[in-house]
């Protein structure tokens, strides 16, 4: 099973080239794998950064403007060519170590979804913001209650799907809640979902955390409206 692991990055000049770096054993010990970067109209020296290092990847978007992160992660959906996507962002959050775990899910199983859980941690996770972590809690719930699935951490950046559950060209977000319209549609047209524990380093708002606390009310409007239509 061919995997593409899709990198929206906006602003990372700091840490795009770490991430890349850490793919690179990755994707030599899974044989069928594709990385594809997709640069939100970056103002920094991200680009310059990813025209230097195209040995480090297959294919690169350039959006002329910053557009958001859904319309990015559509952008590299169109062009992916994998049965399974993977999404990494391009800060060093997330340990790109664990993709191991999905792909040993995926031989094994071949599941429609696998969420890599923060709270079920495998070695460590960073403590979060307490207000962040009840509003994580509050809409995995409510997710779990309106798809009858029992995630712990549904908006995890770590997360796979099968490809071929999702109407890529029907997708209406372009901002962070497209997540949560991704992960509504794929649970709604497949039947084995998965959880795995990853390890977690968010960074600050100061570090250059983007998302904030007021996105979770487009993250509820997806959660809620997509159960119904």
């Amino acid at each position: 099973m061919k995997l593409s692991i899709l990198i929206p990055c906006f602003n990372e000049e700091n840490t795009i080239l770490d991430i890349l770096n850490k793919l690179s054993p990755i994707k030599n010990s899974i044989k069928n794998l594709e990385i594809i970067v997709i640069d939100d109209g970056s103002n920094d020296k991200t680009n310059n950064i990813l025209e230097e290092n195209k040995n480090l990847y297959d294919f690169l978007i350039t959006n002329s403007t910053n557009r958001g992160k859904g319309y990015s992660v559509k952008k590299g959906l169109e062009i992916s060519t994998g049965e399974f996507i993977f999404f990494q962002d391009a800060d060093l959050e997330y340990d790109p170590n664990d993709i191991i775990k999905f792909s040993n899910l995926i031989e094994k199983f071949e599941p429609d979804l696998i969420i890599g859980s923060r709270f079920n941690y495998s070695d460590y996770t960073r403590s979060h913001n307490i207000f962040n972590k009840f509003g994580n809690y509050f809409i995995t719930t409510l997710f779990n209650i309106l798809y009858n699935t029992t995630f712990t951490d549904i908006y995890s950046c770590y997360a796979c799907f099968k490809k071929k559950n999702l109407d890529i060209p029907g997708l209406k977000t372009e901002g962070f809640e497209q997540h949560a319209e991704i992960l509504c549609k794929v649970v709604k047209n497949g039947k084995k979902f998965y959880e795995v524990p990853i390890n977690y380093n968010g960074r600050s708002k100061d570090e250059g955390k983007k998302i904030k606390f007021y996105h979770i009310f487009g993250v509820i409007f997806q959660i809620v409206i997509r159960r119904f239509v």
